[in-house]
């Protein structure tokens, strides 16, 4: 079993973090669609709010590990993709950091602009640092923005990653999937 990234593919932490979190970060919006339609009365009013809240601390402290993670090692060789795609492919990758930390600090404001602080599943508490009534609704648009735009682009970044595996036959999914070929 490979733990570090090497130029033949990806190690374990890096694809238990990709999949995790992408799961996660599709479920979440999906909740936030849901949720915002619930009314007072439904039994959900309050624990749905609640578990996205939570698990949204949770990736934003996966988010943080992955970064770091990421930084620490190399990345596997893009040769099969052209000079275009790896370009995009850059952009897309580094990208995807300062949009979702984008989308869970205006979360987290939105959250906390009443000043009381997010209990994360009753294992701890993440205090409001800033008290701002009037923060909430700019928060909640930037998160909805935030929350579409990164929909989109996961969309894009699935759809390339499937034009490569299936038309391009590289091994870029089956890398962030399995990890490196086992001869290499």
């Amino acid at each position: 079993m490979q733990i570090n990234d090497t130029t033949a593919g990806y190690g374990l932490p890096t694809r238990v973090f990709h999949w995790l979190m992408a799961v996660a970060i599709v479920g979440m919006y999906a909740l936030g669609l849901w949720m915002v339609d619930l009314n007072y009365y439904s039994p959900y009013y309050q624990s749905a709010p609640n578990l996205h809240r939570s698990v949204g601390m949770l990736l934003l402290i996966a988010l943080v590990l992955r970064f770091g993670w990421r930084l620490a090692n190399r990345s596997p060789s893009d040769d099969e993709l052209s000079p275009i795609e790896r370009i995009a492919a850059k952009i897309v990758h580094w990208g995807f950091y300062p949009l979702l930390f984008a989308l869970m600090l205006s979360g987290y404001l939105m959250s906390t602009a009443d000043g009381r602080p997010i209990e994360v599943f009753n294992w701890f508490s993440v205090p409001a640092l800033i008290h701002d009534k009037g923060m909430e609704k700019t928060a909640g648009e930037i998160h909805e923005f935030l929350a579409n735009l990164t929909m989109l682009i996961v969309l894009l970044h699935s759809l390339a990653a499937l034009k490569h595996h299936f038309f391009d036959r590289a091994r870029t999914l089956v890398r962030m999937w399995s990890g490196p070929a086992k001869d290499q």
